[in-house]
């Protein structure tokens, strides 16, 4: 027994010191827990209180920064508030002018409503008048009739028989006068058939070398352009035809309106004129008025330069300002479908060959055969033959007498006394004879339009007259003071009567006679 105990109280005391070093390990590991614990709720607190401060901060700063944003859109609610005001105002201000102009406009619609009950009781009492006038008047024209036919001894209707028989004589008179008219016209077209055949033949472009020589063609820049040159209800090529004589042809041809006209002269004023209007761009009346006469006073220094250019290229220096004027404006003017011009200078371009080749006076032949035909740059404005005219025009300007002499004989007027002379009418013979120079169609032509425009201005108060529409109308301009509405009728009619007893045209011929009045103020 005794033996057993032993060893077993090491063993137990082994035991209990486990067990003992056991509990003191668990309370030492249980202190270290608490530890930790402690610790780590010391840096949960320290955390918590740092993250409670910077929340703090945060909060604060979020909060100045919601402060600012609201400030801001404060400021800028109000600003706008000013805007959306100060608009209120504008539009709050435009109504009551609006509404101060119904105003207005409603008195003024009352005033015109009691103008207008005063206009219809005023009608209604001259109705009433007019209407007893009526009766008057018929109670009168029975009066009259009665005393008429008492008067003459015959019923009214013997009175519209008598009538009747009268007009019919003066119709069968109208209609044996149109019968030898047409009688006539046949036999001097049958006379001159064979003529006309052989003319047809061979120019077989005579009709279109009259178009090119009456018609120019101003090129636009678009189609629109048709239209603002026509204006409103054909104002602007009203203004047009009348300020420069030629007749304006808006048709389909894209893009180009048509000058026609028989002066080529008044087709270039006109042409100039048009290009300067749509360069411009300003296109009415007043304004086409103004821009004809400042092309008229342009063109006159145009001529100048073309007739210098003409001088220039002959070799003639010295001549006088207003013959070298004159010779440009032969630029504009053509004889028997040949341009007098070009013309002009072939006789001299001629002349002077010759007279070098036989030794005479080149000079002289040159420079008097560039001005022979000097007149008719005057001849449509003045009374005289060309050749009278172009003696008058270079004597007065200082040419000498051999070469007055050599224009005065071109036509065989004088015998000739001078070489030179002779080169001179030699010259233009061959410069007018060559094939295709000239159209004797297209002079009579132009002198018939000439002569149509003469009888025109041939009566009292006629300030201008264009032949038109290639001589199927002429419009006639009357001054306003000379001539009143009932005499510009007549105007017409005795116009009429002296073209059908004094011209030969083709057709008939409208007789067109404008009477214009204008009263024109300054505001200053």
């Amino acid at each position: 027994m005794l033996l057993l105990d032993i060893p077993v109280v090491p063993a137990l005391t082994g035991l209990v010191l486990g067990v003992v070093i056991l509990v003191a390990y668990y309370y030492v590991k249980t202190r270290m827990v608490d530890q930790k614990l402690e610790a780590a709720r010391k840096e949960a607190d320290d955390i918590r209180e740092r993250a409670n401060k910077d929340a703090a901060q945060l909060k604060k700063e979020r909060l100045l920064e919601a402060k600012d944003e609201i400030f801001q859109l404060k400021m800028e609610t109000e600003n706008e508030f000013k805007e959306k005001k100060k608009e209120l105002a504008v539009h709050e201000k435009n109504l009551l002018h609006k509404e101060n102009g119904l105003n207005r406009r409603d008195d003024q619609i009352c005033r015109r409503e009691k103008e207008l009950a005063t206009k219809e009781n005023q009608l209604i009492a001259r109705e009433v008048r007019i209407k007893e006038d009526e009766t008057k008047i018929r109670e009168l024209r029975k009066l009259q009739e009665q005393k008429l036919e008492h008067i003459a001894a015959m019923t009214r209707e013997e009175a519209k028989q008598h009538l009747i028989q009268m007009f019919e004589e003066e119709a069968k008179r109208d209609a044996t006068q149109l019968v030898k008219q047409i009688e006539d016209d046949a036999r001097f077209r049958a006379s001159n058939a064979a003529k006309k055949v052989i003319a047809t033949a061979i120019q077989r472009c005579a009709a279109d070398h009259v178009v090119e020589t009456t018609v120019s063609v101003v090129d636009l820049p678009n189609d629109e352009m048709k239209g603002r040159i026509i204006g409103r209800e054909g104002r602007n090529i009203r203004a047009l035809e009348t300020a420069t004589g030629v007749d304006l042809i808006v048709d389909d041809t894209p893009e180009a309106v048509i000058l026609s006209g028989y002066d080529p002269y008044r087709r270039e004023i006109a042409k100039l004129a048009i290009e300067a209007l749509i360069s411009d761009g300003r296109i009415h009346p007043a304004r086409i008025e103004e821009v004809v006469e400042k092309v008229r006073a342009e063109m006159e220094q145009r001529v100048l330069e073309i007739g210098e250019q003409a001088a220039f290229e002959l070799g003639i220096h010295d001549f006088h300002p207003e013959i070298m004027r004159l010779l440009g404006r032969l630029n504009y003017r053509s004889s028997y479908g040949q341009n007098v011009l070009q013309h002009s200078k072939e006789v001299a371009y001629i002349a002077a060959a010759m007279a070098q080749e036989i030794k005479a006076n080149d000079k002289v032949a040159r420079r008097a055969a560039l001005i022979h035909d000097i007149g008719k740059a005057v001849d449509r404005e003045v009374e005289g033959t060309h050749t009278q005219l172009g003696c008058e025009l270079a004597r007065k300007y200082g040419e000498k007498e051999d070469v007055i002499h050599c224009i005065e004989a071109h036509h065989f007027d004088v015998d000739f006394q001078s070489v030179e002379a002779v080169l001179v009418q030699a010259a233009d013979a061959i410069s007018a004879a060559r094939p295709g120079a000239r159209r004797e169609i297209l002079e009579s032509y132009i002198k018939r339009l000439e002569k149509l425009e003469n009888i025109a201005d041939s009566f009292s108060g006629v300030a201008k007259a264009f032949a038109l529409q290639a001589g199927r109308e002429i419009r006639v301009m009357v001054e306003s003071d000379k001539i009143a509405d009932e005499q510009a009728f007549w105007l017409a009619k005795d116009l009429t009567k002296k073209i059908e007893s004094d011209l030969q045209y083709p057709g008939q011929i409208k007789v067109t006679v404008i009477r214009e009045r204008r009263f024109i103020e300054y505001a200053k």
